[in-house]
């Protein structure tokens, strides 16, 4: 498992601190591992301008939830994992693409060989982050992301 960044230091500013107009981006997690979950979701609400609006831990679930997302005001960005309990992130990202949906796919995981990048791409990721050394590069997007 990847290393999370740990919430900034007491007296040092977040993103979110130093940009407080920029809009959150309301964001779905597809992760199924509640600790990596639990960083995750600790580290981008503290250092970028992220919402999470819901979480699935199997493909089934997150198709389920982002249909019924989809009927509503949906979300900006779903961060998918690849590798899942039940079903497969690939299966999220098919889903994506067919619908046509505007919520922006990427994917983090343990797994960002060259065959399974090229493949996300493929399907409709936007990006694909690895999990043990993107972080950083995970939360430079979604600040980019905000902002634009």
């Amino acid at each position: 498992m990847g290393a999370l960044p740990q919430p900034l230091a007491s007296g040092r500013r977040t993103v979110c601190e130093q940009a407080p107009l920029m809009p959150k981006l309301k964001t779905f997690l597809v992760e199924d591992s509640p600790v990596i979950r639990s960083n995750l979701v600790a580290a981008l609400e503290d250092l970028a301008p992220v919402e999470i609006v819901g979480f699935a831990e199997s493909a089934s679930d997150a198709q389920h939830q982002l249909d019924a997302m989809l009927a509503t005001d949906g979300c900006d960005l779903v961060i998918i994992d690849v590798f899942l309990k039940e079903g497969s992130g690939l299966d999220v990202l098919r889903q994506l693409c067919r619908q046509g949906a505007r919520m922006r796919p990427v994917v983090l995981t343990n797994y960002a060989t060259p065959e399974i990048r090229a493949e996300c791409l493929q399907l409709g990721a936007d990006r694909v982050f690895d999990k043990s050394r993107d972080i950083d590069a995970l939360v430079s997007y979604c600040i980019d992301l905000a902002a634009a």
